[in-house]
């Protein structure tokens, strides 16, 4: 098991727990973040090392919510992270917390966000590390405090400024929470949050929700740059946003949704007719997990060797007139062809979604 050794720049002002610490920092923090640092603090006093699982059995929380609780505090600048070159934390150095005049946290808001693994995880080669799919943070529950911190910070409120001009409306509260939540969690620069506001008016979305969906699925799928972004847009054409469209989903599409779609463009070779067809009655049959459930509809099309939407109307047919008592049954549509190998469960949407969901 993983042990982290704990450092300490500087113990001045310290009994324990830091008062600058209970008067300016404690009142952001939540309930994990709280017990994360002063758990750290308390096994610093005994000099006893600690690893991720140790803190996440301890608080009952999940290894994410933990190395989320260190990172809160790396950009709150009372402790910093040290790492190996596969990024399993190897460190963490504790340093005294600072307010302004005011009683105000003094913090650098604007330091790099780094993506961790568990301590505790089995070490992988830079390789396999570079295949990893990320998952995006949490949205923290920035106060009023905090949003009036962040807006008085002059470089953030010279950004909060050019986004009002982009949108063409005064950010609320709400809006604001998901531009910090971009910017300081998933780490977005200026040019980043330019080329993302502009990728989403582009195509006629100015609602937050829909530019944060799209933020974090740039997050997940590593992209950094202005560069990858307009890369990573451009390979999406019409013909992805319109089968995400008729799936009902909206934003950026992750690249398990865009494999899918050009199977069912490509290796099956099925027209935009018969796979639109096929989202239809999958948005009209399950809410959740709808690739899964076109790709096993378009799967046993293909297997039925559907080439056009008479075909597709034939099977219909052909299950239509199937015996309720499961025999084979007969019969051939307009065309002539068999439909005697017609499965039932191709179209048993009960039995099929929860053979996807078991899966």
């Amino acid at each position: 098991m993983n042990r982290i050794m704990l450092y300490q720049d500087d113990a001045s002002g310290l009994t324990g727990v830091s008062n600058v610490f209970i008067d300016s920092f404690m009142k952001d923090a939540n309930d994990a973040q709280l017990k994360i640092y002063l758990y750290l603090i308390r096994m610093f006093s005994s000099n006893i090392p600690v690893s991720i699982s140790d803190m996440a059995d301890k608080f009952n929380h999940t290894e994410k919510e933990v190395i989320r609780s260190l990172q809160y505090w790396e950009r709150m600048k009372l402790l910093s992270l040290e790492y190996d070159d596969c990024r399993n934390i190897i460190g963490i150095r504790l340093q005294a917390p600072v307010a302004d005049s005011n009683g105000e946290p003094v913090a650098k808001p604007l330091a790099p966000i780094v993506t961790m693994v568990p301590a505790t995880a089995e070490k992988i080669t830079p390789a396999k590390e570079t295949m990893a799919t990320r998952v995006a943070p949490e949205k923290p529950s920035y106060s009023a405090d905090q949003l009036r911190t962040y807006k008085d910070n002059e470089e953030i409120g010279e950004m909060l400024c050019v986004i009002e001009q982009y949108l063409g409306k005064t950010l609320s509260p709400t809006d604001l929470r998901s531009i910090l939540y971009i910017h300081l969690e998933l780490g977005y620069s200026m040019d980043m949050l330019e080329a993302l506001l502009e990728y989403c008016l582009e195509r006629g979305k100015k609602e937050m929700r829909y530019i944060e969906k799209t933020a974090m699925g740039w997050y997940e799928q590593d992209i950094n740059t202005v560069e990858q972004a307009k890369a990573g847009v451009s390979k999406y054409d019409k013909t992805i946003y319109s089968v995400m469209k008729a799936l009902g989903k909206n934003g950026t599409p992750t690249a398990k949704e865009v494999d899918y779609i050009n199977k069912w463009t490509g290796s099956f070779g099925f027209t935009m007719d018969i796979i639109f067809e096929c989202c239809e009655r999958t948005v009209l049959a399950v809410d959740t997990h709808r690739f899964e459930y076109a790709d096993r509809i378009l799967s046993n099309w293909k297997t039925q060797n559907v080439t056009t939407i008479k075909d597709v109307k034939e099977l219909d047919k052909a299950f239509r007139n199937k015996p309720k008592n499961g025999g084979n049954g007969s019969g051939t549509g307009g065309s002539g062809r068999s439909t005697t190998k017609f499965p039932q469960q191709d179209y048993d949407f009960t039995a099929l979604e929860k053979e996807i969901l078991s899966n």
